[in-house]
């Protein structure tokens, strides 16, 4: 499903499902021994998912085992991105020719729980989230946000191995083609010795979840001219 969000140089393994037995290598086993069940399914079956991307680039299975801030550390000339939530699990991966960074995120398209909003959205994006869930109340706008500025923090940390709080990006999304932009308001990465303030990616709304992508390719495009509701141009 969330292919449907990614350019082409990239590959995606998701399901629906669950897979447990035998998937796990002897290391990962170590790390989620311990973890109750619903902790243990989301880990299996995202590295199986993981895996199954690692085979689509030509790449030989391998343990996917988590660095300091619990994310993935992926094998050599490779650039990925994991999440999973209630009933969806999925992995997206680049070679580093082509990719630097990937951020996604699926969450349920359900309103968040109370406060959280409040919480990590800035006055600008609070009074967005009020007006698309007034004009498009079949979809849940304050948890699409959530799931953009998770993507946003899942492409910024293997650039700079640094925290990004919620507040330190400014979310922007486009309604009607399926876009959204994130302004840095902290000093951004250099990719290829360009800074980027602006992160650009795409979402999706269908069978009950919410999917959020940001791909960041190696060779940077020319910066699109703005148009739209947002100003924002692109994908």
């Amino acid at each position: 499903m969330i292919e449907l969000i990614l350019p082409p140089y990239v590959v995606a393994a998701d399901t629906c499902e669950e897979f447990l037995d035998g998937a796990l290598f002897p290391e990962e086993e170590a790390i989620i021994s311990r973890s109750v069940d619903k902790r243990r399914r989301e880990f299996t079956t995202a590295r199986v998912c993981a895996r199954d991307a690692l085979r689509m680039l030509g790449r030989p299975a391998t343990a996917i085992l988590p660095g300091v801030r619990g994310e993935p550390l992926w094998p050599d000339g490779i650039a990925g991105s994991i999440t999973h939530c209630a009933g969806y699990r999925g992995a997206v991966l680049g070679t580093r020719s082509e990719v630097v960074a990937i951020g996604i995120d699926a969450e349920q398209n359900a309103p968040l729980p109370n406060g959280v909003l409040a919480a990590i959205g800035l006055a600008e994006e609070r009074r967005l989230v009020r007006e698309l869930l007034r004009e498009h109340p079949s979809i849940r706008w304050d948890r699409l946000l959530f799931s953009t500025k998770e993507s946003v923090y899942k492409a910024w940390f293997p650039l700079v191995n640094r925290w990004l709080s919620f507040e330190d990006a400014l979310i922007d999304i486009d309604p009607l083609r399926g876009v959204f932009s994130a302004q840095l308001l902290v000093t951004g990465p250099r990719v290829n010795g360009q800074r980027m303030d602006v992160f650009s990616g795409r979402w999706l709304v269908q069978n009950g979840l919410i999917l959020t992508a940001i791909v960041i390719p190696a060779v940077m495009p020319a910066a699109p001219a703005m148009s739209g509701r947002s100003g924002y141009s692109g994908g």
